[in-house]
């Protein structure tokens, strides 16, 4: 027992992280996401026998995904939308939320910069989640794309075309909201 908790702490652990991240973008909710990285861990530690020495991050992130589908499937009606605060769907206040200390050079610039992330993560949100997976996967987690296939269950091209188009789809997006 303790060996399999030692091989859970050098696999998962050090993962933590980026299976939160990712089960964040695909909930799009913190505490969906605290539930299905934890369920991921029980699936990881009952697992753990059975890894492999492969790569450790794109297996656990394989687990993260899989049991966000699940729990998603089983927690969620698809019509309903989840947020966790009254500030991602009403304006924020002007000084609501900003360092300015760590900002840009203006309170002006620090608001702007603060917009085009919102807009950018509500672009993202907005997309498939085949494509928004695929995205995450490769611009916020920094997986190449034999990785995110493994992760995924498609083939490289697979993964370049859902990219390519989530990508075309962000401009697209973001394009419309700056007429």
């Amino acid at each position: 027992m303790s060996d399999e908790r030692t091989r859970f702490a050098n696999v998962v652990l050090p993962h933590l992280g980026d299976a939160y991240a990712l089960a964040r973008w695909l909930a799009r909710n913190d505490s969906d996401a605290e539930d299905i990285v934890q369920e991921a861990c029980l699936r990881a530690f009952r697992g753990i026998a059975g890894f492999g020495n492969i790569n450790a991050r794109g297996w656990v992130l394989s687990i993260v995904r899989n049991t966000a589908y699940t729990w998603l499937k089983r927690h969620r009606d698809p019509k309903v939308v989840a947020v966790d605060s009254v500030e991602e769907v009403e304006p924020a206040g002007v000084d609501a939320g900003i360092d300015w200390a760590s900002s840009p050079a203006s309170p002006e610039a620090a608001l702007i910069e603060r917009a085009d992330a919102a807009r950018l993560e509500a672009a993202i949100a907005e997309l498939p989640i085949e494509f928004r997976e695929t995205l995450v996967l490769r611009e916020v987690e920094g997986l190449d794309y034999r990785a995110i296939a493994e992760i995924t269950g498609v083939p490289i091209g697979t993964v370049m075309s859902r990219l390519a188009r989530a990508r075309r789809r962000l401009m697209v997006q973001l394009g419309k909201e700056e007429k």
